[in-house]
């Protein structure tokens, strides 16, 4: 086993909104917490640690040297961008993520942005809780057009587990499917297609693939310009895999119906973004993972990571 006595925290409030206690992180030693670390605060705090655990708190080269002590990363995220691997790997600091943790959950939300647009359900709360139908002379008013789901047209950008289970319900919604993804799976029985075909063809567009300099922009302003009217763009991956600016123009122009998205480049949302205030565009605090059960299956992963590195046989790793 390693010999290991210090583990700190260093960014527990993305995880918990007191409703995960700290006595379920399965750390050997003393455990620290702190709720969040700002980029000067990361040296002091982690300090002769050898485990640290994060979520966002970006760990780079000049950390690791001041930190000669830390020989475990653990992340409470799919993601590890925030981490100098191979600065990690050269030190023998082994990085390990929590990956597949929230696909039900992403899946989830990206369907609940999609019914927001196409069923109009906090609009119509609204109107009959400010009275409209108290006064409308129908029993049936609807003000605010609806549409069926069923024959309309999802392209799934990223064919992983969650652009898998993305599909698995737009079946159950009797959609037409298309998938565009870097890698083609064998044996798919969805449509195939090129990202411009994606988005010249799709009724809804969603993407559910990692932030690369591929992705970075996918959604640009010259594919937004091959869509429909009518289409609606979801995104729950990355923030930059859309050309903000772009997204806005579109949808201020009525180029393109609606917008749901979960992350933006910036996080959290800058009183300058140009998506606030667009034109049909839902905007939730990235919070698809978010239910209370996904982060409990993350914080199992966690412990398993970190179980699995003291027996000498680490799991998820991504800085081999």
């Amino acid at each position: 086993m390693a010999d290991i006595n210090k583990t700190v925290v260093l960014d527990w409030d993305t995880v918990s909104n007191n409703d995960i206690q700290h006595d379920e992180i399965l750390a050997p030693g003393k455990i620290k917490f702190y709720g969040l670390t700002k980029p000067e605060e990361v040296i002091q705090r982690i300090g002769d640690s050898s485990i640290v655990l994060c979520n966002k708190v970006l760990i780079t080269e000049q950390i690791m040297d001041a930190c000669p002590s830390l020989r475990y990363i653990g992340l409470f995220a799919t993601g590890f961008n925030n981490i100098d691997l191979n600065a990690a790997k050269e030190r023998g600091i082994t990085v390990c993520n929590a990956g597949s943790y929230s696909t039900d959950a992403v899946a989830q939300h990206t369907f609940a942005l999609i019914l927001h647009h196409f069923s109009k359900v906090a609009l119509y709360g609204n109107y009959v809780a400010d009275g409209g139908w108290i006064k409308s002379p129908t029993f049936s008013v609807f003000p605010f057009p609806v549409y069926e789901l069923a024959g309309k047209t999802i392209a799934i950008v990223g064919f992983g587990s969650i652009g898998k289970a993305v599909a698995k319900i737009a079946e159950a919604f009797n959609m037409n499917i298309l998938v565009c993804t870097r890698t083609k799976p064998e044996n798919s029985k969805y449509e195939l297609v090129s990202p411009e075909e994606a988005f010249r063809r799709a009724d809804i567009l969603t993407c559910h693939c990692p932030l690369t300099e591929s992705t970075k922009g996918f959604i640009s302003r010259d594919r937004l310009s091959l869509m429909k009217k009518s289409a609606l763009i979801i995104n729950t991956s990355r923030g930059p895999v859309a050309d903000e600016k772009a997204l806005a123009d579109a949808l201020n122009s009525e180029q393109i119906a609606g917008a749901g998205l979960d992350v933006l480049e910036y996080e959290p949302m800058r009183p300058d973004s140009p998506l606030l205030g667009a034109k049909n565009c839902i905007i939730t605090p990235h919070i698809a993972w978010a239910p209370l059960e996904t982060r409990r299956r993350l914080i199992s992963i966690v412990n398993g990571n970190l179980k699995a590195f003291l027996e000498g046989k680490p799991t998820n790793v991504v800085n081999q």
